[in-house]
């Protein structure tokens, strides 16, 4: 599980981060990351937050919050890799539903790698 503090909850986050994040993307996963550039103490102090979107085009609910759940673990990962206040959004495609952890954990890898 996340820890709360990197959490993203708020729309205005997501939107920005589609908005004007660098996007990467693969069979199963695309992946916006927004790296606010002030440079600031309080961007260097902030925590990197991860936001998911897994619409109803994946699947059942059952199959979606599956997804969820082995995308926050692969991301928990993936935390120490991110820039200090970034924002990463991961939105599941339909291709999600029949990936392994194991491939989602590769997609997720490939596309952060890529954005970075």
């Amino acid at each position: 599980m996340l820890p709360r503090r990197h959490r993203l909850v708020d729309s205005s986050g997501f939107k920005e981060a589609v908005r004007r994040g660098k996007r990467a993307g693969s069979k199963s996963l695309v992946v916006h990351l927004l790296v606010p550039g002030s440079g600031s103490a309080a961007d260097r102090e902030s925590e990197p937050q991860v936001g998911f979107v897994v619409s109803k085009a994946v699947g059942p609910a059952v199959v979606r919050n599956r997804v969820k759940r082995r995308l926050r673990h692969q991301a928990r990962e993936s935390l120490s890799g991110l820039p200090g206040s970034a924002v990463l959004v991961v939105r599941a495609l339909p291709a999600a539903a029949e990936s392994t952890y194991e491939q989602l954990g590769a997609d997720l890898r490939r596309c952060l790698e890529r954005v970075l």
